[in-house]
């Protein structure tokens, strides 16, 4: 769990560089078995018998598939990605050696499999159809203006919704999504707004993967959210934070303990834990409450305990879900002011809100939703059109 602590470097007060963790490495597979000749020629019907197994066998193939990292562009140039996973180290099914006599089994090796002459022939083509069905998707897109100027800055979309459609299964007549197709590039601050029953929580569910899409292509980060294996699900969570409305706290650690916890989980040591915490903890403006219980802090210093362990693993993305929904009009206004400030580093800001005036004053991108369907989306938008 602990790592070296010269990965820790001097760190920025909001947005450190972040160190990129390596992917795990597959252990090579290179043990043989012997051969022995005069068994095997003795033995040649059931050598060849062998060999028409191995055939009939499905070829072992791991998806060998990397995540696209998402790209922010900010003001110090912040690069991240999400973690290539290399799924051959979760095991393998045992194949048959044509080579012996027996029924002998072995683990995969160059042997087992097919040569090609470019080794890369077989990963091209598995990513080929899932790359050409990201750039169609995108493609759909680029008649909005957004679109449009993100492709002359040489932007990509972080996050593509292609007509998705989302359906429970006790409301089969009402689509909870109506076919919605939106794009959403690095840097940008979106609200998503609605009347209760709109479709807004069901849009974030779908984001962090706790629902899946009933029809259609979800993308983030080039990963397609409606086909992704679920064991990538973790390590795609871990570049979205999230912000709840009624903050989400656990009641039994302090302060520092529950921004730690955010890095704890995914392995972090204990020197980047005692530099990070304390950084972000004076980024929202609780250095002098890291040793609180948080039924000692007001709605407004939980919700900022909230963001601030939402961050501290420099997500790329931050969803928040009615972030203001607990909270005054003054304490509204600075949770606002440190998304707005979060933002400006190059870190994509989401959020769902009732909150006419906040959106109103802010001006920023709005998406609408009324009855699961997208009616507005529009740069520099209001609550609402009319009242």
């Amino acid at each position: 769990m602990a790592q070296n602590e010269k990965d820790a470097s001097p760190v920025d007060p909001l947005y450190p560089t972040a160190n990129t963790s390596a992917s795990p490495e597959s252990p090579s597979q290179t043990g043989s078995f012997p051969r022995h000749g005069a068994h095997a020629a003795t033995n040649a019907s059931a050598s060849h018998a062998a060999v028409n197994r191995s055939a009939a066998m499905p070829k072992i193939d791991g998806d060998n598939q990397a995540t696209p990292g998402f790209q922010s562009a900010s003001e110090s140039d912040i690069s991240r990605s999400i973690p290539a996973i290399d799924p051959s180290v979760t095991g393998s099914r045992p194949v048959v050696d044509p080579n012996l006599s027996g029924s002998t089994s072995r683990t995969p090796s160059t042997t087992g499999r097919r040569r090609t002459a470019n080794p890369d022939a077989g990963r091209a083509s598995r990513t080929a159809a899932p790359a050409a069905a990201l750039r169609k998707a995108i493609s759909r897109g680029t008649g909005n203006l957004r679109a449009q100027q993100a492709a002359q800055r040489g932007a990509q979309p972080v996050i593509v919704f292609d007509k998705v459609v989302k359906i429970y299964p006790t409301q089969a007549e009402k689509p909870a999504l109506n076919r919605i197709s939106l794009q959403i590039f690095p840097g940008e601050f979106v609200f998503l707004v609605g009347h209760s029953g709109s479709g807004k929580s069901t849009f974030i569910r779908l984001l962090n993967r706790e629902l899946t899409v009933t029809s259609g292509n979800l993308y983030v980060a080039g990963e397609n959210l409606a086909t992704i294996k679920n064991w990538r699900v973790p390590y795609l969570r871990r570049n979205i934070g999230c912000v709840f409305q009624d903050f989400k706290l656990l009641p039994n650690k302090t302060c520092f303990e529950n921004v730690a916890f955010g890095l704890e989980v995914i392995g972090k040591s204990k020197h980047i834990v005692r530099t990070q915490v304390p950084e972000v903890l004076r980024l929202v403006g609780l250095e002098d409450k890291m040793h609180k219980m948080p039924d000692q802090l007001s709605g407004g210093e939980q919700q900022r305990v909230s963001i601030a362990r939402a961050i501290v693993n420099r997500p790329p993305l931050l969803i928040c879900d009615e972030p203001t929904g607990n909270l005054d009009p003054q304490t509204s206004l600075g949770i606002m002011r440190l998304l707005d400030r979060i933002n400006r580093t190059g870190t994509i800001v989401l959020v769902a809100t009732h909150d006419r005036e906040m959106v109103d004053s802010m001006r920023r991108r709005v998406i609408a939703l009324e009855n699961g369907n997208l009616i507005r989306d529009e740069d520099r938008g209001v609550y609402a059109d009319h009242e």
